[in-house]
């Protein structure tokens, strides 16, 4: 994809209650830009994934880590990243699997859809990078044809609930 590496934006949340909100909203908006300023295709499981990418690292930035949060979007090859930056410098570390736990589930969920996970400490806090196909089905390949922009679904905007 030629000049797909500048296909990036970014936001500053203030951590209050309706960030998380926010921050799907600004996701949802990115990737509709992307199918119908650019072309590309991003299939409506991609962008379902990546509301819930969004809102799993937005709401443990918010729970953990004080003060803004900063989430960046970019398109990298035939994946969008999402990376988001905390003022914590304490990395995430996934749990070992536990039916009977209830709660802090995010992280393997989210390890569970990505294509990549990325955990890094930064000079002040850390931030974490997560890739998610923008080709995706409900079956786990390629979805070209739900992907078109036509694509009533991929245009629905998510849920604030």
């Amino acid at each position: 994809m030629p000049g797909a590496d500048a296909i990036e934006t970014a936001v500053a949340l203030d951590g209050d209650g309706s960030c998380i909100a926010e921050a799907r909203h600004f996701a949802t908006g990115f990737l509709t830009r992307v199918q119908t300023e650019y072309g590309l295709p991003v299939s409506a499981r991609a962008m379902d994934l990546t509301q819930l990418v969004v809102s799993e690292l937005v709401t443990n930035a918010r729970k953990y880590a004080p003060g803004p949060v900063l989430m960046q979007l970019r398109l990298a090859g035939d994946l969008v990243e999402v990376i988001v930056w905390d003022s914590d410098p304490v990395l995430p570390v996934a749990r070992a699997a536990d039916p009977g736990r209830v709660g802090q589930h995010g992280l393997e969920i989210v390890m569970a859809v990505a294509q990549g996970f990325e955990a890094q400490r930064e000079p002040v806090g850390k931030r974490i990078t997560v890739r998610i196909a923008l080709l995706v089905s409900d079956r786990g390949i390629d979805d070209r044809a739900a992907a078109q922009p036509s694509s009533p679904r991929a245009r629905t905007a998510p849920s604030c609930a």
